[in-house]
């Protein structure tokens, strides 16, 4: 979808054709009454078959002055009649009106998204993330500058925007007051920095994680609103480093993390407001394993021993199986009152 040419209806075209239709038939209807003296309805039925060519004869004689503005009836009738068809024919036979009908769906679809993902660039590194966005089914829409990475999206019709992110306008077409995260995978700093003030803007409350392809443009990132900056280079420096030494552990992290692994599962949860404060022991009693507690004010405890203070808001990194983390979440949310 793109906001800067955005399709017309292409039957709008149609429109003017039928009113210009409409104008020669009261032109015609006029000029036969005045002229020629007809009623009206007679006037109204020799314009229609002059216009039409149909070859009935007419209603009364015409004298010379009727015959001269017939003949005016007959080349702006047929003339209009022949633009109305090709306007007509056009319409259906180009594939516009479908091609209007699939950007009007795409538009919608994007209005109806909540809780969903913005990425923003969609090269290499936006192409990687939406790829862990639809593993994971989360929702999601791409914002790219160029039309041209965006061919793979536009074929499998998923929900994108042609246009530039660092525009407020773009970002609230995608939707950043219902989004709930924002992914900046565009390859210039500079352009990541303007859209991580933008985003942040908009929206005070969504999470942002932005590329950063040099180190000195981490700390602006952050400073612009940036709740987490990702340098790909000292990642996968890392990832192969680690890949070298414990190949095994990552592997098993990974299975993990992706839902590979058919048994066990890594999730992050929030405990609900109103939960009265806990500590880990109780949530062990779920069968998960508590792998961190990130608190409210920021901190975070990795490894947490049984007495570690569990409270509203705070984040529970687990482990289990489905059927744990679902007793585990049921321990982060209010009891309901029995009534």
């Amino acid at each position: 979808m793109n906001l800067k040419s955005r399709p017309k209806h292409p039957l709008r075209r149609l429109g003017a054709a039928v009113f210009g239709v409409a104008l020669l038939l009261v032109y015609g209807t006029l000029g036969y009454v005045l002229i020629e003296h007809y009623s009206v309805l007679d006037g109204l039925f020799m314009t229609v078959i002059t216009v039409t060519t149909v070859g009935y004869e007419e209603v009364h004689k015409l004298d010379a002055a009727g015959e001269i503005f017939t003949i005016s009836v007959i080349i702006f009738g047929v003339g209009g009649f022949l633009y109305t068809f090709s306007v007509l024919v056009e319409a259906i036979s180009s594939g516009n009106y479908r091609e209007y009908r699939r950007l009007r769906k795409l538009e919608a679809t994007i209005r109806e998204l909540s809780d969903h993902v913005i990425v923003c660039g969609y090269g290499r590194t936006g192409t990687q993330v939406v790829k862990e966005l639809q593993a994971l089914r989360q929702p999601y829409v791409v914002v790219e500058i160029n039309d041209a990475p965006l061919a793979d999206a536009v074929r499998a019709n998923e929900p994108h925007i042609v246009g530039d992110a660092t525009s407020g306008e773009v970002l609230e077409a995608a939707g950043i007051d219902r989004a709930r995260a924002l992914v900046c995978a565009v390859d210039s700093d500079e352009r990541a920095v303007y859209i991580v003030l933008t985003a942040r803007s908009l929206n005070s409350d969504i999470y942002i994680v932005a590329r950063s392809g040099h180190t000195g443009a981490h700390s602006k990132m952050r400073r612009a609103g940036a709740d987490r900056v990702v340098n790909p280079y000292l990642l996968s420096g890392e990832r192969l480093a680690a890949l070298a030494m414990q190949p095994a552990v990552v592997d098993a992290l990974d299975m993990v993390r992706s839902g590979v692994a058919a048994t066990m599962r890594i999730e992050e949860m929030m405990v609900s407001p109103g939960v009265v404060a806990t500590d880990a022991a109780a949530l062990r009693r779920s069968g998960s394993t508590l792998l961190a507690l990130g608190h409210d004010d920021g901190s975070m405890v990795v490894g947490p021993i049984d007495t570690e203070t569990v409270m509203a808001n705070d984040i529970v990194v687990a482990m289990g199986t489905r059927e744990q983390l679902n007793t585990l979440a049921t321990m982060l949310r209010p009891a309901v009152p029995v009534r």
